[in-house]
């Protein structure tokens, strides 16, 4: 089993707003995977690449004998991997005008990420397309926290760590927030049945209370001294992981600067400080 094609699609509530992206991965025997994800504070444009990068490293993990078609609705996406990514590294991530590129963390992972056997396509949005319609709606739902379920069919031999492996994986951090974030990201994926009945307020107060749970784990983080994995890290900011591991030893996130402490085995850890004011 081998994947022939991809779809990808982000969407932004607000732009910016919260934000979902979607995958569609067909497979050569007519099986689909899907795979979706959920950032409270981003932009549309941030979206369409995180979820090609998201489907480029699937990609990566399922080499493929064939090219693979990857389709995106996205021009800014499409020439950016295709055409001005090579102008901007030989300047250093500058556009012509000398200006800095937007969103350079989420372009260098995906120069890193992109198989050379993928071949970019634009497909227009809307236009009836059934990959890129249902890429649309996953990004879409996940931009709502109004996630159904997504359609999994990973090739047994050489299927990834799944989510529930990955946690037996990570450092605990044992605290009452840490539980409360568990409970909080359980309630937002389980499907909801009756979306039309919530209202624009009662969703950003959603957003809201996922984003204070966020920033009091931060918080135990920082004042306990934890060291906490790429991963965790990632699952903590709801990026991909490697819009972790691309933005260098140190940075600033909110009110805290992560910084790079050491390498165990195959894994990073990071530590969260208080950013000066």
């Amino acid at each position: 089993m081998q994947i022939s094609k991809v779809y990808t699609d982000g969407a932004c509530s607000g732009n910016p707003g919260p934000g979902g992206w979607g995958v569609v991965i067909y497979f050569d025997n007519n099986t689909v995977h899907e795979m979706g994800g959920f950032d409270p504070e981003t932009t549309n444009n941030r979206m369409e690449l995180q979820a090609a990068i998201a489907a480029l490293e699937f990609v990566q993990q399922y080499p493929a004998d064939e090219t693979v078609q990857l389709f995106t609705d996205s021009e800014y996406v499409k020439k950016g991997a295709t055409q001005w990514m090579s102008g901007w590294k030989r300047k250093n991530w500058k556009t012509s005008q000398g200006k800095a590129v937007l969103n350079k963390d989420l372009w260098e992972a995906l120069d890193q990420a992109n198989p050379k056997q993928v071949q970019w396509f634009y497909v227009k949005g809307h236009s009836g397309d059934p990959g890129n319609e249902r890429c649309d709606t996953i990004a879409r739902n996940f931009s709502q926290t109004q996630t159904s379920p997504l359609i999994e069919n990973l090739p047994p031999s050489t299927a990834p760590l799944t989510q529930k492996k990955v946690k037996k994986q990570m450092s605990p951090v044992e605290s009452r927030d840490t539980d409360k974030k568990g409970a909080k990201q359980a309630e937002l994926l389980e499907p909801h049945h009756e979306t039309a009945d919530i209202s624009a307020d009662q969703l950003r107060m959603q957003h809201l209370t996922h984003l204070l749970d966020t920033l009091n784990i931060a918080r135990e983080i920082a004042e306990k001294g934890y060291l906490i994995t790429s991963s965790e890290l990632a699952e903590l900011m709801h990026v991909h992981p490697s819009a972790v591991t691309s933005r260098g030893e140190e940075w600033v996130w909110r009110n805290w600067k992560v910084s790079r402490v050491r390498r165990e085995s195959n894994q990073i850890l990071w530590s969260l400080t208080h950013a000066n004011p």
